[in-house]
């Protein structure tokens, strides 16, 4: 079985070595630069990788993904598309070969996008970048995809246990293009619902709150917009740019929304509960957390965020335990979130308080 990564580039000289490393197990990589001004593309041949030079103008993560695929010869079995702030767990390759079948279209293995300040695991999901060579395209300028444009059917979706892919970035590279890319998507396939959440979601990440508030909820009015984890989603960003906006009363309708539409996600519940720990209501703090709690399976989708599955949970508990007068069980809860998180000093400073603390009844 032939297996080769690809991916796109422009001045990453800092992650070549790695990079390579981690992917030395396919049977070749292939590389489109798309105009660095540092030794990226030098580097990357010295280390073996095939790489070309092209500079995309006007940029496009779709066009520039389509390239660098040109790039894998035509008789390979699996492309794996990766970016060089990437590094896969090693094994990878053989978990891809156990898992991946002759028809088969994708694979879906594990991603972690961020990594907490103590190194544990952040944000994680599964990332279907790995697929059979003919047949595929990748669309949307960005938040690009894969998308069958073959003939017929597209092969099934394999799950290639045991396969880990972490990503860890430059902080310090902008994402400035992705709002005018984003935008550009919508005005080009104004009917996906996919883009105008993510959209929504740039617009409340840029304090554009009234644009988030009026993209989202066009995002719920769509047919398509079906995938109830996704619109809850929007309901809670919908939330959060009207409390930004000092409209609680309205932050709270759409939190409650979200958590009907998605009972059984952990975030509407936390996002509900941070809401309240803010305005000292310390009753509800504690049965909106005491509802996240009872959450035992973490989703495997990228709606999945780090804290909710973290110390803030226990966290807001041990804190509204302690307002409204139980110690011990503030204690307890203190406990769970520096076993949570042992590092963090102001989680380790509350709980020396509270065990510092008189003893009920004492």
């Amino acid at each position: 079985m032939k297996v080769v990564v690809y991916a796109i580039c422009k001045n990453e000289a800092q992650f070549v070595d790695r990079w390579m490393d981690s992917m030395g197990e396919a049977d070749q990589v292939v590389v489109l630069d798309t105009g660095s001004e540092d030794d990226t593309v030098e580097r990357l041949r010295a280390r073996g990788a095939l790489a070309e030079v092209e500079v995309i103008s006007p940029w496009r993560f779709d066009v520039a993904r389509n390239r660098s695929m040109e790039l894998v010869p035509e008789d390979a079995d699996i492309c794996v598309c990766t970016d060089l702030d990437e590094v896969f767990h090693p094994g990878w390759r053989a978990r891809l070969e156990e898992a991946w079948l002759p028809e088969a279209g994708q694979a879906t293995y594990r991603y972690t996008w961020s990594f907490n300040p103590d190194g544990s695991e952040g944000v994680t999901f599964w990332y279907e970048k790995a697929h059979a060579r003919h047949g595929y395209q990748w669309v949307h300028p960005v938040h690009e995809v894969l998308k069958w444009m073959g003939t017929g059917r597209p092969g099934p979706t394999v799950v290639a246990e045991g396969v880990q892919l972490d990503h860890h970035p430059d902080p310090s590279k902008s994402r400035g293009q992705y709002l005018p890319l984003l935008e550009l998507s919508v005005q080009e396939d104004p009917e996906d619902d996919r883009n105008v959440h993510y959209l929504g979601r740039e617009y409340m990440y840029r304090g554009r709150w009234d644009d988030c508030i009026r993209t989202l909820k066009r995002h719920l009015t769509m047919p398509s917009a079906t995938w109830r984890d996704e619109r809850a989603a929007s309901m809670r960003y919908i939330a959060k740019s009207y409390l930004n906006k000092g409209e609680r009363a309205q932050a709270r309708d759409w939190y409650l929304r979200a958590i009907a539409e998605a009972p059984h996600l952990r975030e509407p519940y936390m996002d509900l509960a941070l809401a309240l720990y803010e305005q000292g209501e310390w009753d509800g703090v504690l049965y909106f957390t005491g509802c996240a709690l009872a959450i035992t399976y973490r989703p495997r989708s990228y709606i999945c965020e780090a804290a909710s599955w973290g110390s803030l949970p226990h966290d807001l508990r041990s804190i509204a335990l302690f307002h409204t007068g139980r110690l011990k069980e503030a204690r307890e809860e203190a406990r769970k979130a520096v076993e949570l998180e042992p590092d963090n000093e102001r989680l380790q400073g509350n709980l020396k308080l509270l065990e510092n603390s008189p003893k009920e009844g004492g």
